[in-house]
């Protein structure tokens, strides 16, 4: 029962919340007075972005416990979250794109923060991929666990990217101040909320599908051995 109040509750609040992010960023945060109703897609950008990053890092915590552990609900996890982050970080490259045209002139600069999000891309697409094309289940497992563990590192470097190096794309933080508003803070924080909640949701559904599929798998292997 409760299993099933949490499968509707963290879509409609998922729903809620994005309808109220939609309708702060469109009429509560103020116009940016540099590059205008453009920085509107901040708000989206940053959030599917952090959330990604929070994806990658349930996937790397998940590894973890599966190598310690050995238990499949470790590996349904990790791989699980994998994927709903990868969900997210493309959605964080598409927005940063269309961001970059009016800003840079360009939708894509080979700067050392997008060259870093380009490489994680193409790093959780091969994870993603590398999944379904392992025949042996617990062997594709271990290598899934130690790869991302390994890709993880992509994370930690595009955070630090715009610190350690010189480049154009914009700090949230500057000089140890926020560079948005309040209002802007708080918009931001109200889609982060929405985003946070949709992974919730996406993470669960994801699991529940990997495990019907074990289940399924087990049925199969039955029926062949009766």
């Amino acid at each position: 029962m409760r299993d099933k109040i949490t499968g509707w509750a963290l879509p409609a609040l998922s729903v809620l919340l994005f309808l109220a992010a939609l309708g702060m960023v469109f009429f509560y945060a103020p116009r940016e007075a540099t590059m205008g109703d453009v920085q509107r897609i901040f708000y989206f950008h940053v959030a599917s972005a952090w959330v990604g990053f929070f994806g990658f890092f349930v996937t790397f915590c998940g590894s973890v416990a599966y190598l310690l552990r050995g238990a499949r609900t470790w590996d349904i996890l990790a791989l699980a979250s994998a994927e709903v982050g990868l969900a997210f970080i493309t959605m964080t490259l598409l927005t940063g794109m269309l961001w970059a045209k009016p800003a840079w002139g360009a939708y894509w600069i080979w700067e050392p923060r997008l060259t870093i999000s380009a490489v994680q891309w193409v790093l959780y697409v091969a994870y993603s991929m590398l999944r379904g094309a392992l025949d042996a289940p617990e062997r594709g497992a271990r290598f899934a666990a130690v790869y991302g563990i390994v890709a993880f590192v992509t994370v930690p470097l595009s955070w630090f990217a715009i610190r350690w190096w010189r480049t154009i794309h914009p700090q949230l933080l500057s000089g140890g101040e926020m560079a948005i508003t309040p209002p802007m803070l708080t918009t931001l924080l109200v889609s982060l909320a929405a985003f946070t909640v949709l992974y919730a949701a996406l993470l669960r559904a994801r699991m529940q599908l990997e495990r019907e599929r074990d289940a399924l798998a087990a049925l199969r292997a039955a029926q062949e051995g009766a």
